[in-house]
């Protein structure tokens, strides 16, 4: 265990050392500070606009983070020969690997929590309050750029960066457009939705971790009304991080197998 203390508490000084991380945290700062501005164009939306604007920085830029540090969590340390000096020593692959991920999502939970601090200082200057849905919304967006990460890291596991963010990026937008190829499916021939439909099973259906003016199922979930429930936080938490620890398992193997030489 002090093995991957000792891997993850240095992945994440590593990454806030990391000048273009606080160039993406600055970007989606600015973003949710625009709301101000762009709030006092709509009449009696300003919350509103805040709020979906606000989510919309924090869904996209931790999305960006995690794929652009993950892909290069494995590859870097290639790259640089240090592995060669790390596996040497009483540390297993797998070992390697998982404190990588757990200093990723250190570094995320940081960049995620600056985010939505300042989400809750914007909506604070409005009158309103960073409520319980709020922290909800944000929750599932965590749970989301955690199982982005996940997915990084295990294309970063036998390819290059830009392939594996490629891919990343690919899982991603397809996960998120799950409904949307599910009703397509519906549209077509056998054998095109039960392609369709299969591959769907096989991605992770990332709309489920969208927190404002998502439809899951028959019902629109958002911070503007009535949000998720208990029942649903807790299956989709769960649902999102079983399918991050699969695939990080299969990443952990893969690794395991990968020659170096």
């Amino acid at each position: 265990m002090r093995r991957i203390q000792a891997i993850a508490w240095n992945t994440f000084r590593e990454a806030v050392r990391n000048k273009i991380l606080y160039s993406l945290l600055f970007f989606a700062v600015l973003i949710i500070l625009s709301a101000l501005a762009m709030g006092n164009l709509t009449l009696h939306e300003e919350i509103r606009m805040t709020r979906d604007i606000g989510l919309f920085g924090i869904d996209a830029f931790g999305v960006i983070i995690a794929i652009f540090v993950g892909v290069n969590l494995l590859y870097k340390e290639l790259d640089l020969k240090t592995v060669y000096t790390i596996l040497p020593k009483p540390l297993h692959r797998w070992e390697f690997v998982l404190g990588k991920w757990l200093g990723m999502l250190l570094t995320l939970a940081v960049q995620m929590g600056v985010m939505g601090l300042v989400l809750g200082v914007t909506l604070w200057l409005q009158g309103a309050h960073f409520d319980t849905p709020m922290v909800k919304a944000v929750w599932l967006l965590f749970v989301n750029v955690m199982l982005v990460t996940s997915i990084a890291v295990f294309f970063s596991a036998f390819s290059s960066p830009f392939l594996s963010g490629f891919f990343a990026l690919g899982c991603f937008m397809v996960g998120r457009s799950v409904p949307d190829i599910r009703a397509l499916a519906a549209k077509l021939g056998p054998l095109a939705k039960t392609v369709l439909e299969t591959g769907c099973t096989l991605v992770p259906n990332m709309h489920l971790f969208y927190p404002s003016g998502a439809i899951v199922g028959a019902e629109e979930v958002s911070v503007h009304r009535d949000f998720v429930g208990a029942s649903y936080l807790l299956t989709t938490s769960t649902y999102g991080v079983s399918y991050s620890l699969i695939v990080l398992i299969l990443a952990m193997l893969i690794f395991r197998k990968r020659d170096f030489v």
